[in-house]
């Protein structure tokens, strides 16, 4: 690592050379009866039923995840703004969301376990697909003015680590990392939404957004999220030889396409392949939308 930021990942990589990541936490609130129909997605879990989010991260953990990603993805102030939250409230919100993660090890007696706050892109808030694509017009000043707010929230509130993810677009990039660099904090990973094996959802090349975020003084890991897993390997192959001292992280969904306007997931081919992604070069390892508990837990004692 080239940075500052001590490295919390470091002690089971040392351990077992791999970091097993939780997998899709609105995919499991659902299973257990949670309405995720409307624009704050999980974001209103966390608001109405919290214990429900710190039972699912509990699953996840029992599963044999060593990191939970925290409810905070579509928790934004304009879009709790929207909802009728004041800000008062989405500050509670947010804090609770790390809260939470820290209970969810307690209950699931896992002491050892790591808390990513989850910063989701801009396009989320707008719950229109473009955070797979990148398109909308907010230029970088926007951007940064978007995110800042919960990025402070987040980082006062002592998770282990950020994990900026599911970026489209190399402005968006641009904000974030520039927010990293005006205030201190814990270290960061960041993940992008890549459209193809070459391209994150802008059309920038993965392998140049991910060196620029690979080289910022508090990015300990960069790699791809919520990306269907084909397109895994051969980005990760785009990026050999990888970037010396961070982590490569890979948390695919599980290969279905999102329709924005009905609001649900489409069933697709559903190929994995995370031993290759080892091979690979990558150390930290789980799923996103659409994966489960069960799921993790393969990760963890893979077939034989």
């Amino acid at each position: 690592m080239r940075g500052d930021p001590e490295d919390p990942l470091a002690a089971t990589i040392a351990r077992r050379g791999v970091v097993i990541l939780d997998g899709g936490l609105a995919t499991s609130l659902e299973a257990r009866g949670a309405d995720l129909s409307g624009r704050l997605w999980s974001a209103q879990v966390l608001r109405e039923r919290p214990d429900l989010v710190r039972d699912v991260h509990a699953d996840f953990l029992r599963a044999g995840a060593d990191v939970v990603i925290t409810a905070s993805y579509q928790a934004s102030f304009a879009g709790l703004r929207d909802a009728g939250v004041d800000p008062d409230e989405t500050v509670e919100l947010l804090r609770r969301s790390v809260a939470l993660a820290r209970d969810a090890c307690v209950l699931a007696a896992r002491p050892d376990a790591l808390v990513a706050a989850s910063v989701g892109p801009y396009g989320a808030y707008l719950a229109d697909g473009s955070e797979y694509r990148g398109d909308h017009a907010l230029t970088t000043a926007d951007l940064k003015r978007f995110h800042r707010g919960r990025l402070e929230v987040l980082a006062s509130a002592a998770p282990d680590l950020l994990a900026i993810e599911t970026l489209p677009s190399a402005r968006e990039l641009d904000a974030l990392l520039e927010l990293l660099d005006e205030a201190a904090g814990p270290p960061a990973w960041i993940t992008f939404a890549c459209r193809d094996g070459e391209r994150i959802g802008d059309g920038t090349p993965f392998v140049e957004a991910a060196t620029r975020a690979a080289v910022h003084r508090r990015g300990i890991g960069v790699g791809i999220n919520c990306t269907p897993p084909q397109y895994v390997s051969p980005l990760l192959r785009s990026l050999r030889p990888p970037p010396a001292g961070v982590h490569l992280v890979v948390y695919p969904n599980i290969g279905d396409a999102w329709d924005a306007q009905r609001r649900r997931w489409v069933r697709c081919t559903r190929p994995t392949a995370p031993v290759q992604w080892r091979e690979l070069g990558a150390d930290v390892i789980g799923g996103c939308c659409g994966t489960t508990p069960e799921d993790i837990g393969r990760l963890v004692a893979p077939p034989t």
